[in-house]
């Protein structure tokens, strides 16, 4: 098992990319920490339970510094250690740039970005200790393509992969290693519900329509998201800092 006796970190680990990275670290060995905001973590932890896998889970807001502080903290004490942090929640809500308050913009910012700040700055003194890896989940909206109304989630995603790369020079020294996850489209909650709100009547033909326009004719699976965060975590990728993988069926590369 690649991340045997390992401690993992993953924030919005309750649904999604979040959950498929949850279970590939748990097949690979790893203890699961899940810091979620999101009403079924425990469901997902009962799930888990229901397995003989025992996941701790911490319903947190990653916008609360002392809450996350203190989750933090409280993983050290009973694991003695932490050697992985995947910052992948993450929020987005279409709204024409001209239309959006700046309460929405702002809610991206405080959890796409100041989010995943909080966090990264709460777990690094201890990922210092014995060094570890950094996984930040940005996307390829905002650093290859956009759609429109994705302003705000473009922004803090985009800039996600500029605090990953600058992480990575800057923590080179203390052996952790800071890299970033590009999806594309891949098949979650979050792909579901802008489906439903482009087509209310018939969103799997929204699906559909996606799926045609990638090389590769379908979209993504939150576990290979996952597997590629057991690469990233694990000693495999022990000489890779401060990139940003795409992970897209191809999506980036076809001309429109």
């Amino acid at each position: 098992m690649k991340l045997q006796g390992k401690v993992a970190i993953v924030t919005g680990g309750a649904m999604g990319n979040g959950l498929g990275i949850v279970k590939s670290f748990v097949n690979e060995g790893a203890n699961v920490v899940i810091l979620d905001y999101s009403n079924t973590l425990p469901e997902v932890v009962s799930e888990f339970k229901n397995q003989g896998i025992d996941v701790l889970a911490y319903q947190v807001d990653i916008r609360n510094e002392q809450m996350i502080n203190a989750c933090v903290n409280q993983v050290k004490e009973k694991y003695g250690h932490i050697d992985i942090l995947v910052n992948n929640a993450g929020v987005c809500k279409l709204e024409p740039f001209q239309l959006m308050t700046d309460e929405v913009r702002d809610f991206h910012i405080d959890i796409n970005i100041k989010g995943t700040w909080n966090v990264t700055k709460a777990c690094l003194p201890y990922l210092k200790e014995k060094g570890g890896s950094i996984i930040n989940l940005s996307s390829v909206t905002g650093v290859s393509v956009s759609d429109s109304g994705e302003v705000a989630y473009a922004m803090t995603k985009a800039a996600l992969l500029g605090l990953t790369k600058s992480l990575a020079v800057e923590l080179a020294s203390s052996r952790i290693r800071v890299n970033a996850i590009l999806p594309g489209y891949i098949y979650t909650p979050m792909v579901e519900n802008m489906a439903k709100l482009s087509n209310p009547t018939n969103p799997s033909a929204v699906i559909d329509g996606i799926s045609k326009a990638i090389p590769m004719k379908r979209l993504g699976d939150a576990l290979e998201v996952g597997a590629l965060s057991v690469f990233l975590a694990s000693d495999d990728s022990s000489y890779i800092t401060g990139e940003g993988i795409v992970i897209s069926g191809g999506l980036t590369l076809k001309k429109l």
